[in-house]
């Protein structure tokens, strides 16, 4: 990749500032939280009073996403965590799938006796990107996207179920001492543990479309109590979220005592963030056209349903209770303009309501560069395709 041309990239940002309205927001000072989470004491200066945690905004990194290192993504380039920074972006999300990071016979399935077999090699490549990432200013949430037991997605057989053996628990517990122990010394305002992806019910672990729904309140409960014991029994001041029941949807109000943030989602409807996605829907060629506003299929899609869908998010705010959106954003496959309606709506109501968001790719089918779409016009920078609208969208929240 061709080295950073420093006018280039002022003209760049000033151009964009103008086109953002000017809001483009820097700077990484702190402010106390009052009356909640004791750990977190200081929160960014893009938060609002009543949202515990800080308003970020940025991006999921997926180097780590696949559970065989043998097909990961090339690294993320330390100049993407540079524009990032540039363009007033300071959070990045850091899904992991456990097995990328283990040593084990990858022509078999895993034995429950390799689960804890940490390879040092990997799990340096995952701190290297955390670093990375701080050296830009930007705030690492790590997430157990594949944990022990448990996965929203197919394509790797577990060994057992995380809710309902206790093994896969107890190794679970066993990965998240890990990671906190291995960021003991790292300040709550650079990383966070965001402790697993999207948690449901599924008939069959290895079936894509198997049916998904939430998680007994208690039993998610007894899942985060025992993890916040082990993190804060490395660090009391580690910062911690949970991603909301029900693949992300819901509210978790039984841990609202538990001193930890929560984590929404910003796929809603998925027949505008997921249209003609595979691994959501079953039969992608007889789906009805997405528009927003208007009607799509056997509903009428509205900003008016988007307020409806996040009112216990933000009521949750309002109870002192902190709220983030990590992952949201849209697969190529919807309109280009049909996509920025839409994400403009859910962006404002986040938004104006003190919660930050990350876009589950910088750079791919759902991200900010190279995103593949047939009807965006790109912008050359550096050799990357730039969808431009979508950064001067994302700049103004």
């Amino acid at each position: 990749m061709k080295p950073i041309d420093s006018n280039k990239r002022r003209n760049f940002l000033k151009q964009s500032s103008i086109l953002a309205a000017g809001t483009l927001v820097s700077g990484n000072s702190f402010m106390a939280a009052a009356n909640t989470y004791a750990p977190l004491q200081k929160a960014a200066n893009r938060k609002t009073p009543s949202n515990p945690l800080p308003k970020w905004k940025g991006f999921n990194l997926l180097d780590f996403f696949s559970h065989n290192p043998n097909n990961a993504r090339t690294p993320t380039p330390e100049e993407y965590f540079e524009w990032m920074a540039d363009w007033g972006f300071d959070f990045v999300r850091i899904p992991m799938a456990y097995p990328y990071y283990l040593k084990f016979d990858r022509s078999e399935d895993i034995s429950i006796k390799r689960i804890r077999k940490i390879d040092r090699k990997q799990t340096d490549k995952i701190e290297q990107l955390v670093y990375n990432a701080h050296k830009y200013g930007l705030h690492v949430s790590l997430n157990l996207h594949r944990a022990p037991g448990f996965c929203v997605n197919a394509g790797f057989h577990e060994p057992y179920n995380l809710w309902q053996d206790e093994a896969a628990l107890e190794d679970f517990l066993y990965h998240w001492k890990f990671w906190a122990k291995r960021f003991k010394n790292t300040s709550q305002e650079k990383i966070s543990f965001d402790l697993l992806n999207e948690p449901c019910t599924r008939e069959d672990m290895n079936d894509q479309h198997s049916k998904r729904g939430p998680i007994p309140g208690e039993k998610y409960r007894n899942l985060v109590k025992a993890a916040v014991e082990v993190i804060r029994g490395q660090n009391p001041d580690h910062l911690i979220i949970a991603d909301g029941n029900n693949v992300g949807r819901d509210v978790i109000p039984e841990i609202t005592d538990l001193d930890v943030g929560q984590s929404c989602r910003g796929y809603y409807p998925s027949i505008i963030s997921h249209y003609k996605a595979s691994w959501v829907f079953k039969d992608t060629e007889n789906l009805p056209k997405p528009k927003w506003p208007g009607q799509v299929g056997d509903a009428y899609l509205s900003r008016e349903m988007l307020e409806e869908f996040y009112k216990p998010w933000i009521d949750l705010v309002k109870q002192g209770v902190g709220v983030h959106c990590g992952e949201c954003g849209c697969y190529n496959e919807t309109p280009h303009e049909v996509f920025l309606a839409w994400f403009s709506d859910v962006l404002d109501i986040l938004s104006s309501n003190g919660i930050g968001f990350a876009l589950w790719e910088f750079s791919g089918s759902f991200g900010l560069l190279n995103s593949g779409r047939k009807d965006a016009d790109y912008e050359d920078w550096y050799g990357q395709k730039l969808d431009r609208k979508l950064l001067n969208l994302l700049m103004k929240v």
